[in-house]
């Protein structure tokens, strides 16, 4: 989810483009949403989920934009930098800004006019050639006290994400594993509910597998917080290919199941008190925002990059509204799994002993294969939050503090709880919020100020948002604002009930 797709420099087509998209917002929060959905409701579900993809396409062209702004900025200031050396060196050299643009390596000489003359702030000064991070863009539009925000924003959102992935991974294997009739691929029944405190292995409790997974995992995966991890082209390949397999098996699974006559499903329209979770879910399954730099710069012809954007938005609607639907028709709520892949480890309804395995232990094999490169992401944000012009960090507190802050806090939460639609919900709705909303908004609104300043009013941004009135800025603030509220709000009320 952090972190780049692809190394810088590796262009792509748009439609290689827009398939990577699709494979970065269609992550592990989709498997919460089946029960997110039965527990608000299906017309409440459709209907947040619609606006909730709307809202997310929209501060997507935001950052598209901010992006294009700081790539202008940045080659303006080289141009600028390169025009004050020339003078140093000789003031009758009389290099123009055309000279500078043209040696852009992104654009080529020979399909320029000789005497063509790029005025300041023409459109391919917009053109999206450097990957700028949301740090460094954050850096370049707001002042100190926003900067902090903003990283404060990001670190909490990856310690959700590492402490949701911690508890995931346990959660399967105990599922999977545990089993109080001895057939442990049928660990999940159809009618069967299970407590912690139910045995799973002799006097071993379920809690107790579900821990000792837990430390298992840690010990194995803790160790890469410590050390410096990238993700390869080919382990992208592989967690997307099963993750595919994954998904489409347990949509046509549960199709089958609904024609056969044997769904047992009866959802109900509307349910307002499962609202919270639900908006948690869905804001966290339309996440892409941060990744958008390493997404969008390597995408080689970006005129229409908006509609591709747009393109996949609703194509990812389409498929979060058939994996939740067949799911809450073919399942009762209270039989629903917070991980719905463990619906599939039940002998009653595959009998294919592999396919158990395989939908039961998906999200052990993604999710390990994610969590050290969001720790390290974690990490690396932790000490730029903290460096100072010119510093260095101590060697036991570059290699030992940093890894143990960012690793410590979400196993010590998964310790405490597994309730993974809670902790998706929670994240999406706080963190998500401000990642997802307020955060492109602002620095669609402060780059569009900079971009007057240093260019003039009249300047175009070639990716300038669809949405480029103020109203859709203040819509949006608006908007995240007062999801904070409500979601506090419901919190607080649900708690003062118990």
């Amino acid at each position: 989810m952090a972190g780049g797709i692809t190394d810088t420099g590796e262009l792509y087509s748009p439609y290689v483009g827009l398939v990577y998209m699709f494979n970065l917002i269609v992550g592990t929060g989709a498997l919460t949403m089946p029960k997110a959905f039965a527990t608000a409701g299906w017309l409440v579900s459709l209907v947040l989920l619609m606006f909730l993809g709307f809202m997310s396409y929209m501060t997507t062209t935001f950052v598209v934009e901010a992006m294009a702004a700081a790539n202008a900025q940045l080659r303006w200031k080289r141009m600028e930098k390169r025009k004050e050396d020339d003078e140093d060196e000789d003031s009758s050299s009389g290099v123009s800004d055309s000279d500078v643009l043209l040696q852009d390596g992104y654009e080529r000489a020979e399909t320029r006019p000789i005497l063509s003359v790029q005025r300041r702030g023409s459109a391919n000064i917009f053109e999206i050639t450097e990957r700028v991070e949301m740090g460094q863009m954050a850096s370049m539009f707001f002042n100190k006290v926003g900067v902090n925000l903003f990283y404060f924003c990001i670190i909490i959102y990856l310690y959700g994400d590492l402490a949701i992935y911690a508890a995931a991974v346990p959660v399967s294997l105990m599922q999977v594993t545990c089993s109080v009739t001895g057939n442990h691929s049928c660990s999940v029944g159809d009618s069967t509910k299970y407590n912690d405190t139910d045995k799973c292995w002799g006097p071993i409790r379920r809690i107790d597998a579900y821990r000792l997974y837990l430390a298992a995992f840690t010990l194995l995966l803790g160790p890469f917080t410590f050390f410096n991890v990238q993700k390869t082209k080919y382990l992208q390949i592989m967690t997307s290919l099963m993750r595919w397999i994954a998904f489409i098996l347990m949509i046509i699974l549960a199709l089958i199941r609904i024609s056969r006559g044997q769904a047992e499903g009866h959802p109900s329209m509307a349910e307002l008190s499962g609202i919270r979770n639900l908006f948690g879910v869905c804001v966290y399954s339309f996440m892409c925002q941060h990744s958008l730099p390493s997404l969008i710069t390597p995408i080689s012809k970006k005129k229409h990059v908006n509609k591709l954007v747009l393109l996949d938005y609703v194509l990812i609607l389409a498929f979060y509204s058939l994996l939740s639907f067949t799911a809450i028709y073919c399942f009762r709520n209270d039989i629903l799994m917070d991980m719905y892949t463990l619906n599939f480890t039940n002998c009653e309804i595959i009998s294919v002993a592999f396919i158990r395995y395989f939908l039961g232990l998906f999200p052990v094999f993604t999710i390990s294969t994610n969590f050290p490169i969001i720790a390290v992401t974690l990490r690396n944000n932790w000490k730029t939050l903290f460096h100072r012009e010119g510093g260095t960090y101590p060697w036991l507190v570059d290699r030992i503090v940093f890894p143990a802050i960012t690793l410590i806090p979400p196993v010590l939460v998964a310790f405490c709880t597994h309730d993974l639609e809670s902790l998706v919900g929670i994240t999406g709705a706080y963190a998500g919020n401000g990642i997802q909303y307020l955060i492109p908004a602002f620095l669609a609104y402060c780059s569009r100020k900079d971009t007057q300043l240093v260019f003039g009013s009249g300047t175009v941004n070639k990716h300038l948002s669809p949405f480029r009135h103020s109203f859709w800025i203040v819509f949006v603030l608006i908007w995240g604002l007062s999801c904070f509220i409500f979601v506090t709000a419901n919190i607080v009320l649900s708690e003062s009930k118990l």
